[in-house]
């Protein structure tokens, strides 16, 4: 069993028991890991109730507020970590968004102001968080964030996302690049498609799902757990000599031409 005790790890993107983040936190926490969760803030505070509520079981010792469109939320999450902890061992980057019309239609007709929000939130929040991360990770670290394959491949109603995760892969390459020296390692999880809220907004969901099952080796699709697994792994001593890596978590999809 992979063992993350006394390891201060940050995890993102939590919105429900759907999220892939939520699968992440369970097994990080079940390693061992000493967690600090952050949600995503709105004026009437249900996303921090819910939030809250689903990971008490979890006993975050950090909860904090964290829209990354605000850099001053991200300051502040920051600088709770740091008062809190002192160091960061792993933070884990679950955050994508798109307006759902521009996950469908021609592509061609993607509009200037959801471009820029689909970047701005899954893309550049990486580099951002990364950013205010490296000086808590004064031991090193482990960074994963998450892609898929409509980032690499075209993807029916994917749309603006495929060019937001293609970003995000070039990125993890340019962040281990620049961090490898401090021996923080910065990783991607291809995940192959599971029903979460933000994979709701993408049209035919359940058709990609029904479609993996038939083809992939596995002949079926992955779940939170493993997903969360394979993110443990990447996190834990047992994944020291790997950065700037895609790696596949998609019962083999990924593999097939037909």
């Amino acid at each position: 069993m992979l063992d993350l005790t006394g390891k201060n790890a940050l995890v993102t993107g939590i919105a429900n028991n759907r999220s892939i983040a939520w699968g992440i936190a369970q097994q990080l926490h079940k390693a061992g890991a000493n967690l600090g969760i952050t949600y995503l803030p709105d004026e009437r505070g249900r996303y921090e109730k819910k939030v809250r509520e689903l990971v008490e079981p979890l006993q975050p010792s950090i909860f904090v507020p964290c829209n990354v469109q605000e850099d001053a939320d991200i300051e502040a999450a920051f600088d709770t970590v740091a008062k809190e902890w002192g160091k960061l061992d792993i933070l884990i980057h679950c955050l994508a968004f798109a307006n759902k019309d521009d996950l469908s239609g021609e592509f061609s007709q993607t509009s200037r102001q959801g471009f820029a929000l689909t970047l701005d939130v899954s893309t550049y929040s990486l580099t951002r968080l990364v950013g205010a991360a490296k000086p808590l990770m004064t031991e090193g670290g482990s960074i994963v964030t998450m892609t898929y394959l409509g980032g690499v491949k075209v993807t029916p109603n994917y749309n603006v996302m495929g060019i937001a995760k293609a970003g995000l892969e070039m990125s993890v390459r340019y962040l281990a690049s620049e961090l490898g020296p401090n021996n923080i390692r910065v990783n991607a999880i291809s995940a192959g498609p599971i029903r979460t809220l933000a994979s709701s907004a993408v049209g035919g969901i359940l058709d990609m799902i029904h479609h993996v099952e038939e083809v992939a080796p596995l002949r079926r699709t992955v779940t939170q757990t493993e997903v969360g697994n394979a993110a443990t792994f990447l996190c834990s001593d047992l994944a020291s000599g790997i950065t700037g890596q895609i790696l596949y978590v998609d019962a083999g999809y990924e593999i097939m031409g037909m």
